[in-house]
């Protein structure tokens, strides 16, 4: 079995619109660690798509991207993924979204009642990550 998730620091973000109550942030690459069920070692890959909330609320203005991710929050009702995304995500109900970003202290904190990731184009491989002994 197969595991992976979008690892949020380092992760690049060209574009966060919100329209509608429906909040858009374009990863023009986000980082993905695969994980194999039995191995040690895992794989990094880049891929672009879009984390999209609908029913969203802002607490702030929103910032203008390009940007690169340096980390936070995404809650999926009672749970919260630290510094990650798992791949795939569609979910209903409480959620939200704290994202920090390099170079500045502006946030992204939404609120919303749906939340569903859309990878576009093909995984492109980086690297093995081999444990570290």
């Amino acid at each position: 079995m197969e595991s992976n998730s979008i690892e949020l620091p380092g992760s690049e973000i060209g574009t966060i619109s919100y329209h509608g109550g429906c909040l858009r942030i374009g990863f023009s690459r986000a980082y993905i660690v695969r994980t194999m069920t039995g191995s040690s070692e895992r794989t990094r890959w880049w891929q672009s798509g879009e984390l999209i909330m609908e029913g969203a609320t802002t607490e702030a203005a929103i910032p203008e991207g390009p940007l690169v991710c340096d980390g936070g929050d995404v809650d999926d009702n009672v749970f919260t993924y630290r510094n990650m995304i798992p791949v795939p995500l569609d979910t209903r109900g409480r959620t939200r979204c704290d994202l920090r970003f390099r170079g500045t202290d502006r946030r992204l904190v939404v609120s919303g009642e749906t939340l569903r990731l859309e990878m576009t184009d093909l995984p492109k491989y980086i690297e093995h990550i081999r444990p570290e002994h």
